[in-house]
């Protein structure tokens, strides 16, 4: 009888433990985020469960996931259930926000039209730079082949469409025919077309093809200077003008108040923003807003001038309405070039 009692007061007692577990974690929450922040968000989502247990007293579990911000878009649509998206490129959230997933103004609920980071396209050229790639014009050489993402999956490799773009713009004075014979010749270089970054950087310092793989001036640096590629001595070239490219953060409102999880996806997007993952983000060598980091990280960085793609080329509805909905310009240069 005895043990009959005890075994039952053991039972109740972990029934009453395993509720409270249940009473101090908080639902999981999704993070979705761009191909090649896997090493990223593998610092920054343990820092967050630590600070959130501090902060709530509670556990919290994010399940993350990474491909093409297009790809996880399309996903997100499809009804993928995602509480937050860390993207690379602006069009990618606000096609979220027309399907009504999250709220039209999400740009505003953050600083800094809510990138918490930013960076630029760069290049990344074969030991030596035997083909002498310095800047734009040079990617457009008969003897030069490219890599970089497909523009139709990838935030990365629109940034570096709109980079080329860009720069051709200010080279011809906005004479648009000239802008795109040098686009398309651009495009007519490239040897892969990879769905994401990290494919590209894999077909560029792996498999060995290509002269230059073009890409976000953060990957670019870590690859050549990393463990993984190391002994190949790829080389940085970083181009004097480029494009400005934001990394937006929003949360995913309609599955976020379903799931219960606004208040953690919140805090999660606020910690983006702190000194200290602020300080985290330069060791990926993305360029920061923090002015105390700013300051520091200064000589981490290589002058260049970045362009704003709405400055120039309007809001993202009137870029991507131009250049990568279906029919538009991309496909036109890339249809010319096969």
């Amino acid at each position: 009888m005895l043990k009959k009692i005890v075994l039952a007061t053991v039972a109740s007692a972990t029934l009453l433990t395993g509720s409270l577990s249940h009473a101090a974690a908080d639902t999981p929450f999704h993070n979705a985020s761009y191909d090649i922040a896997r090493e990223l968000f593998g610092e920054i989502n343990p820092r967050f469960v630590e600070y959130w247990k501090e902060q709530s007293g509670k556990d919290v579990k994010i399940i993350q996931s990474f491909a093409g911000t297009s790809r996880q878009a399309q996903d997100i649509i499809q009804g993928k259930k995602v509480d937050v998206v860390t993207f690379n490129q602006v069009t990618d959230v606000d096609i979220l926000a027309k399907r009504g997933l999250l709220r039209k103004d999400w740009a505003e609920q953050f600083p800094n039209n809510s990138s918490p980071y930013y960076s630029t396209t760069a290049f990344l050229v074969r030991e030596g730079n035997p083909k002498n790639i310095k800047g734009w014009d040079d990617l457009i050489r008969d003897d030069v082949k490219l890599v970089f993402p497909n523009p139709k999956t990838s935030g990365n490799a629109r940034y570096s469409y709109l980079a080329a773009w860009l720069f051709a713009n200010e080279k011809f004075k906005g004479d648009e025919a000239k802008i795109k014979a040098f686009v398309g010749k651009l495009l007519h270089n490239v040897e892969n077309f990879p769905t994401g970054g990290r494919g590209a950087t894999v077909a560029f310092a792996q498999n060995g093809q290509g002269d230059v793989l073009l890409t976000f001036e953060s990957e670019v640096i870590n690859i050549a200077k990393g463990d993984e590629f190391k002994s190949a001595n790829l080389q940085i070239v970083v181009p004097e003008v480029s494009v400005l490219a934001e990394f937006p953060v929003a949360i995913v409102d309609k599955v976020a108040d379903e799931r219960g999880t606004r208040e953690q996806a919140k805090a999660f997007l606020d910690f983006q923003y702190s000194k200290d993952i602020q300080q985290l983000l330069t060791t990926y060598n993305y360029r920061v807003h923090n002015l105390e980091v700013v300051e520091a990280t200064k000589a981490q960085f290589a002058p260049v001038r970045l362009i704003n793609p709405n400055d120039v080329l309007g809001s993202w509805d009137d870029i991507t309405a131009k250049h990568f909905d279906n029919g538009g310009i991309l496909d036109q240069l890339l249809a010319e070039g096969r």
